[in-house]
């Protein structure tokens, strides 16, 4: 399989275009506008639509109507312009639509600053907008799995009917690196019978909403909707786990974060210290139960991140008190390194 070097961004759309994704609507801003510059060259071409809207409360409002006619509909944005997308997500989820949304995360809060930043994790894993919901939030490591991750998240977003969140970074995003495209046999799923494409006189009209007057109705709804998220929870939770066996310090980071975790675990074991490391690749649904099970012989675990800690409470539930959790952390924009990592390692032990 031929491969070709390619910005992480760009792959992410190249892959969306290749997973049927035809409809794309977005605004830039910085680090991923890449992904709506690569989009607004290639949808006219393949008979799809891109739009850059005026604003970030309009693109998602726009994938919210792509996505009740059925079509796969993408939207990618940074940190910011993912809080301003955050009531439409919530309504996206509310009516059970399937849609990608894609972070790739820059320091905040506020404006912040445009480097890369994990700072992210509470927004996307905690629901993001108002409401009892979920996403599932997928946390690629590589420009390959950018692309893999992308071609999945389409497919569990169709497969479950809610939105599939993307959650990169701003280093992710901007680096390059030699992918292959695999050959992708799009299955969209059964026809969805619960899309607003017209009746054409022929079945009874379908109503998108997610307003419920009420209470009752509503509550069964939720209460419907949290036993599919049980069943995501079972069927979908991906991670990767290297050196846990005999692990007396385990390592927990994500993303690209995780690639210099590697690094310092094997430093540390070239030092004879029995490190390992558990990458979470989906962030929602989280791999608590590996978590779990390690820290039973574990005499430690390190969340490392890209903030001041928002994983780390994840962990802690996790590991519900059977053993000690420690955070090392850069933010701000400041990328951690595999000495700062091992520093933490060594005091730990």
């Amino acid at each position: 399989m031929d491969k070709v070097l390619m910005k992480g961004n760009e792959a992410i759309a190249e892959a969306a275009i290749r997973a049927n994704c035809k409809h794309f609507f977005g605004y830039p801003i910085t680090p991923q506008t890449e992904i709506s510059a690569y989009m607004a060259k290639k949808m006219p071409k393949i008979g799809g639509v891109f739009l850059q809207a005026e604003s970030e409360v309009a693109a998602i409002n726009m994938v919210y109507g792509a996505a009740g006619a059925g079509v796969r509909a993408m939207t990618s944005s940074s940190s910011p312009g993912i809080s301003l997308k955050a009531e439409g997500i919530s309504y996206i989820a509310g009516a059970d639509l399937p849609c990608v949304i894609v972070n790739i995360v820059r320091a905040g809060p506020g404006l912040g600053g445009i480097q890369p930043a994990q700072s992210d994790y509470f927004q996307a894993t905690k629901g993001c907008g108002h409401g009892d919901y979920r996403m599932i939030v997928l946390a690629p490591a590589s420009i390959q799995e950018v692309v893999d991750c992308t071609t999945n998240a389409f497919d569990l977003a169709d497969k479950y009917r809610m939105p599939v969140m993307i959650l990169g970074d701003g280093m992710l995003g901007q680096m390059m690196e030699p992918i292959s495209f695999p050959d992708v046999d799009v299955k969209e799923g059964a026809k969805k019978e619960w899309a607003t494409t017209g009746t054409g006189m022929k079945r009874k009209r379908n109503v998108i909403n997610s307003l419920y007057i009420q209470p009752e109705e509503l509550e069964q709804i939720l209460i419907e909707r949290y036993a599919k998220y049980a069943d995501i929870e079972k069927a979908e939770t991906k991670y990767e786990a290297e050196n846990i066996d005999d692990a007396d310090i385990v390592l927990v980071a994500y993303g690209t974060t995780a690639r210099i975790a590697k690094a310092a675990m094997k430093t540390a074991r070239a030092e004879g210290i029995k490190v390992g490391l558990i990458r979470p690749i989906t962030l929602w649904p989280f791999p608590s139960d590996i978590i779990a099970k390690t820290a039973k012989t574990a005499k430690a675990i390190i969340s490392v991140e890209m903030s001041m800690g928002q994983m780390i409470e994840d962990i802690r539930l996790a590991v519900n008190g059977t053993c000690p959790v420690n955070f090392y952390g850069r933010t701000g924009g400041m990328v951690p390194t595999p000495d700062g990592i091992l520093e933490e390692i060594r005091r730990v032990k």
